[in-house]
This record gives C-alpha cells, structure tokens and sequence, in this order.
C-alpha cells in the first residue's frame, strides 16, 4: 500500500518564529546558498515588520515547520537600485512575483519536500491571481535546479546568459505537465 503524501500548509511567519529561522540559517545547508544568518535574520525581521513587502512563509509538513518559503514582487524591484545589479528585472512583467525557498533540516534534502511545497505553494498563488512566477537559484545548486523543474520550473531561455549569477527560471504549468523544457 502506497504511504500517504504529507500534508503541506503555509503560514505567515511571525515574530516568534524569528528564532526557529536563526537556528536553520546556521546550518551548512542554508549556509551554503544564503547569506551571513544574522544579516538575512533581518531582511525576515522587516518582512515581518512591515519594512519589506516580500512576504514570508513557514511550510508545514503535517503540522510541524519543515522550511522556509517567500513571494517578493518583482515591480517592487524594478528601480535603479535593484536593475543597477540586476538588469535582467526589467525584462520581467512588473506583476510577477519570484519564490525563494529552504528546507528547516538537512536530513529532509533529496527526499521530494521541496519540489511538493513548491508546487503547493504555487497552487496557492496562482488561486490568488498571479501568473508569472520565477524562481531564481544558483545555477550550482543542481538539487534545488532538480526540484524546481520537477514543480513545473523551467529555464528562461530567452534571458540565458544574461542574468549573472541566477539560473532564471519560470513557472511553465503546460512545461510541468508535458515534461518539455522549453518555457
């Protein structure tokens, strides 16, 4: 009998999972893709408090917090501070929105969490009305590249090359679907 799939939820993160969110960011695997725990521990702190617009998630695995998970607006980006570094934000409608995600321990890497709560979540932004939806890692990170195509993420071929260090990738429900790899 197959086991039952995990039940995955989302919920905004508050000021009191500020401490939970410290502990993951110590870890080697957040330490490798993200930056310095205490700096990015802010960025969350002013999603949280309102200073930033990019909204952000804890996701639930049957109830207990099993990672990390956040929407920003790419119009929100799109200024001379941001396209100074990142010309690549203007080649992207201003009402799309890009995900960035981790998962809480280690020892749940390689094992579907990811690519299941990135598909669930983007479920849930689609029923809010977004349609354009990008995922940015590095393209170095070839377990999170896996699991973001397996969720229907496909590269951006028309932006190759031009996006620095990002592998640029978006949502292509049809590309999921279909197994194409072309969006």
């Amino acid at each position: 009998m197959p086991s039952k799939a995990p039940a995955i939820s989302f919920r905004p993160v508050e000021a009191s999972d500020l401490d939970l969110l410290g502990r993951w960011m110590e870890r080697p695997h957040w330490r490798e893709w993200w930056g310095e725990p205490q700096t990015e521990l802010g960025h969350i702190r002013d999603m949280v408090e309102g200073r930033d617009t990019t909204r952000p998630f804890l996701f639930l695995v049957d109830g207990k917090p099993a990672g990390y998970i956040q929407y920003w607006f790419i119009g929100h980006h799109q200024n001379e501070i941001w396209v100074k570094d990142n010309p690549w934000l203007m080649e992207l409608p201003s009402d799309a929105i890009g995900v960035d995600l981790s998962i809480g321990d280690a020892g749940d890497l390689s094992k579907g969490l990811g690519s299941a709560a990135l598909k669930s979540f983007v479920s849930m932004l689609r029923e809010e009305g977004f349609q354009t939806i990008i995922i940015d890692p590095d393209p170095a990170n070839g377990r999170a590249v896996r699991a973001y195509q397996k969720a229907g993420f496909r590269p951006i071929r028309e932006l190759e090359g031009k996006t620095g260090d990002v592998l640029l990738m978006r949502f292509a429900p049809d590309a999921a679907s279909h197994g194409s790899a072309d969006a």
